[in-house]
């Protein structure tokens, strides 16, 4: 007797801004198959990451809870994963057939998360960790004939703005290799039960290396200069320009434009190897009773107030685009927009509710599924997100209409309206007729951060520079893929 509970197939990419698709507005990127699924069910506009860099952001992707509960509050490898609840877990408790193929950013690196198996590529960090083992690495040398060659022939760095076309046959990237892989677990899986999909993608994280078919789609168009706000030139990091994994950087007008050539293109490359996924999973006749997810773990600011990378709370950074599509049958939402704040700790319980499992105690977010069929349901009246970087440790609230920023080593406050001002152009903390908005998001962060180790409130209170901290480097190193 087969199982018709929903298959569920969640496409997370690495580093994607919330502005980069087209179905959003970008003047530039263009995603035809993701715009596609995304005009099927419900595109979040507030969707944020708690933590803004790559672990932190996937532990509570995987257990559904907040940074104060899953304990990561910044960049930091090498510490162990060892939550015994995970949304791949309880999948597979409740019968689905649970397979992640691509990034999983975890530690020991085959910690399987739940997942009954997993098909590995974490990027670049099996470079800057010798004990560790790629199987699309592996793989890739055996299409080669056996030669000491890796995808790092190009020599671009892992959290670089230097951007080339990709070195060898479009089909060996490691974005191809995702869907290969993931396509084949279509062919080999069990058709009794429904199955639960991880496709996770490197890219657009750099290296910034793009096939060089979409590197040409947008090298000669007019590109949209980055957003730099009217408090930018004030900002307490000092500019790089010469390095080349810079956090901070003025950029000449060419590397910049390569940067953006190459980072667009990956995203439609990325788009392009979904369409391919869809027409198997048609071919497969499992399309029409698929859950789709599609989130990034964080963004890039790729320029913006001349900032890369990420880490800050600003919305190339902290914003993620974020939407779920629901087959005919669940009565999801076709072609609709949400403005409700959302963070990815709510994927986890919104899958579980869809698949009929139970949500654990432990998970911190809420489900999606009442917004997602229209329902008028209470809702979070804010996400609270930080990041440890230092000098530069941040943290942020935002009810969806106001971003408050406060940088918890010097006490800087900003205040954006980013209803109005998503791009973060204007500096509001410091205006008379914004004083009480300030206050609010000052106090509601207060709140949130009372009892933390940190000793960064007292519960009414905020009080800067309470703890010690690692340097920058620490946080972020140069060399390893964040």
């Amino acid at each position: 007797m087969s199982d018709d509970r929903p298959n569920i197939v969640f496409i997370n990419v690495d580093q994607m801004r919330y502005d980069c698709l087209s179905i959003a507005g970008h003047p530039v990127v263009e995603t035809p198959h993701l715009d596609y699924l995304a005009h099927r069910g419900v595109r979040f506009t507030n969707a944020f990451t708690g933590v803004m860099s790559c672990i932190a952001a996937r532990a509570a992707i995987h257990t559904g809870m907040n940074q104060r509960n899953h304990g990561r509050v910044g960049y930091r490898d090498g510490v162990a994963w060892n939550y015994p609840v995970t949304l791949a877990g309880e999948l597979t408790k409740a019968g689905y057939q649970t397979q992640a193929v691509g990034k999983m950013h975890v530690h020991p690196q085959r910690w399987p998360a739940g997942f009954q198996s997993v098909i590995l590529h974490d990027g670049m960090l099996h470079y800057y960790r010798k004990d560790r083992q790629d199987d699309y690495e592996s793989w890739l040398r055996r299409q080669l004939g056996g030669q000491e060659v890796s995808y790092f022939d190009h020599g671009l760095a892992s959290n670089s703005w230097v951007a080339r076309p990709w070195h060898l046959p479009e089909h060996l990237h490691p974005t191809n290799w995702v869907v290969t892989r993931s396509v084949e677990f279509l062919a080999r899986r069990d058709p009794s039960r429904p199955f639960f999909l991880f496709m996770s993608f490197v890219r657009p994280h750099a290296p910034l290396d793009p096939p060089q078919v979409y590197w040409d789609q947008y090298i000669d168009q007019e590109l949209p200069a980055p957003a730099v706000g009217d408090w930018a030139e004030g900002f307490p990091m000092p500019e790089d320009r010469w390095n080349h994994n810079a956090c901070r950087a003025r950029l000449d007008p060419r590397a910049l434009r390569r940067a953006q050539c190459a980072y667009y293109a990956l995203i439609t490359h990325l788009d392009h190897q979904i369409g391919r996924f869809l027409e198997h999973l048609g071919d497969h006749g499992a399309r029409d009773n698929t859950v789709f997810v599609f989130a990034a773990d964080h963004g890039e600011l790729l320029g913006d107030h001349h900032l890369f990378r990420k880490a800050l709370g600003y919305s190339g950074s902290a914003q993620v685009p974020f939407f779920v599509t629901l087959p005919e049958g669940l009565g999801g939402l076709r072609g609709a927009v949400a403005e409700q704040v959302v963070e990815l700790r709510d994927i986890m319980p919104t899958l579980l509710d869809v698949a009929g499992a139970e949500i654990p105690e432990c998970v911190d977010g809420m489900s999606l599924l009442p917004i997602l069929r229209g329902q008028e349901v209470p809702w979070r009246q804010y996400v609270h997100g930080e990041h440890a970087f230092g000098e530069l440790s941040n943290h942020y609230i935002t009810d969806g209409r106001h971003k408050y920023i406060w940088y918890s080593q010097s006490g800087l406050e900003q205040l954006f309206d980013i209803a109005a001002d998503r791009q973060e152009l204007h500096d509001l903390a410091d205006r008379p007729e914004h004083a009480e908005t300030l206050r609010t998001l000052r106090s509601a962060l207060a709140a949130e951060l009372a009892g933390r180790e940190e000793g960064y409130s007292d519960g009414s209170e905020l009080k800067a520079g309470c703890t010690a901290v690692d340097c920058l480097s620490h946080i972020l190193p140069a060399g390893g893929s964040s």
